[in-house]
């Protein structure tokens, strides 16, 4: 009796085992359909054309038009909503996914966004004019702005903010755009998809990689960032170099943990923190990490030597202003946002919004966050999540935030033995999300 009693009690144990795993894996499906319906029905309606949250642009997704309607306020928001609603959700159940699964929900997400046209912004299209203006027209992008072919086709397409203002990109950035300018404004515009999606693919592949080398569940840190709805409907749907950057900031991070592990990847690992730095100027942060961790002069020599190759061709190409970074640098530092943390804390104070001295009291601020976390990882502190930690700073002490300048610590932060810096990159992700809600509250006229 005993025996066929204990049977009993084990069979229905397992019953009730397997109903909870299929009530998981049912809720993880339907959170799965809210994810991709969610970005259906962003593209969908951004397919139609332009509006308020969709730039003027060439028709490259007309092939879509017809199913939704023009992308509003309303609706976009709705969906970010349900997006992230549904993300959350993901990571709370990531376990229970399979790998399988996992990377299939990322690509399909990424491939949605691909075949759509551009989201919320402008940038992409200064990116293609700076191209147009080496290439095609012999002006040097880092003496002028796009007014000077404003009778080029792609002219009409460049936000009004930066129409006189000279890009602020690494002149390896430039370098690579040029190739894709003689394609056409349209043309163009594929090769920057592609470039971002290809960027976001291997970014995730590195994030992967890390993640396992450090003991990490890789399949959670690939849907941190693979499922984010920042990375993927802000920064993939914009196409935006900043995932350039990533992709060779996680190429330093694998290369720095392989040399950990006996490898001589060192050098290499200096060469691609200066290649992000040459791509966007804040890939520099993470070199001082990378040196304090490993205490050998392997990674500068990578510097040095990636540097004065890349100090040659920027010259060649660019003359003496496509070297100067820095010149570029602090002129952006100096625009301010109305989604950037110091202007909502100086209205919050009734200021009316940021003034030169808010500009050194942050600059100070940062550079003694920086210190503190340079002497800790000296005294042995994760030198990942140092340099995630600095990349959020900067984040949040810049007076010229966008939504995807908080992409850029995501990938370290989900690979990061300190979860704090997970969350507090999710906080700051969240907030600006939360900004954004506006318009929802506003009356419907």
């Amino acid at each position: 009796m005993s025996g066929a009693l204990a049977t009993s009690v084990e069979r229905r144990e397992g019953t009730l085992a397997t109903s909870a795993e299929r009530r998981w894996v049912a809720l993880a499906g339907a959170l799965t359909v809210v994810l991709l319906a969610a970005t259906l029905e962003i593209v969908l309606d951004a397919a139609v054309g332009h509006s308020p949250l969709i730039p003027k642009s060439p028709s490259i997704a007309k092939w879509m038009s017809g199913v939704g309607e023009r992308l509003g306020y309303r609706v976009f928001l709705i969906a970010l909503l349900a997006y992230t609603g549904a993300f959350a959700g993901i990571l709370l159940l990531a376990r229970r996914l399979s790998v399988r699964w996992a990377i299939a929900l990322v690509a399909a997400l990424q491939l949605i966004v691909f075949v759509g046209p551009i989201l919320i912004s402008t940038d992409v299209f200064s990116y293609i004019a700076y191209a147009r203006m080496g290439v095609e027209h012999g002006v040097n992008p880092y003496l002028h702005g796009p007014i000077a072919i404003s009778a080029d086709p792609v002219y009409r397409y460049v936000g009004k903010d930066w129409i006189k203002v000279a890009t602020a990109y690494g002149p390896l950035y430039t370098l690579l755009s040029y190739p894709l300018a003689p394609l056409g404004v349209a043309g163009a515009l594929w090769g920057m998809k592609l470039e971002a999606l290809l960027a976001s693919a291997g970014t995730l592949a590195l994030t992967w990689r890390c993640a396992r080398m450090r003991g990490l569940d890789p399949k959670l840190a690939l849907l941190v960032v693979g499922v984010n709805p920042l990375w993927v409907i802000y920064g993939l749907g914009g196409a935006h170099n900043d995932l350039i950057m990533t992709l060779l900031l996680m190429g330093a991070v694998a290369l720095t943990l392989s040399a950990e592990r006996g490898s001589r990847n060192e050098i290499y690992a200096g060469a691609a923190v200066l290649g992000a730095t040459l791509v966007k100027a804040t890939g520099i942060v993470l070199l001082p990490f990378i040196l304090l961790s490993r205490r050998r002069i392997a990674p500068l020599i990578g510097v040095a030597v990636a540097g004065v190759a890349f100090a040659l061709i920027a010259y060649a190409v660019f003359g003496i202003h496509g070297v100067d970074i820095v010149s570029a640098l602090n002129r952006d530092s100096a625009f301010v946002s109305s989604d950037a943390f110091p202007t909502e804390i100086a209205h919050l104070f009734g200021k009316p919004g940021v003034f030169p001295i808010d500009h050194d009291l942050l600059e100070a601020m940062l550079l003694l966050i920086v210190l503190h976390l340079l002497w800790r990882t000296w005294r042995g502190y994760d030198w990942v999540a140092a340099s995630g930690w600095t990349l959020l700073a900067v984040v949040v002490a810049s007076t010229w935030l966008l939504a995807w300048y908080t992409l850029w610590a995501l990938p370290l932060a989900a690979i990061s033995r300190d979860r704090r810096l997970l969350y507090a990159t999710f906080a700051v992700q969240g907030l600006f999300i939360v900004h954004q809600l506006a318009p929802l509250l506003a009356p419907v006229s």
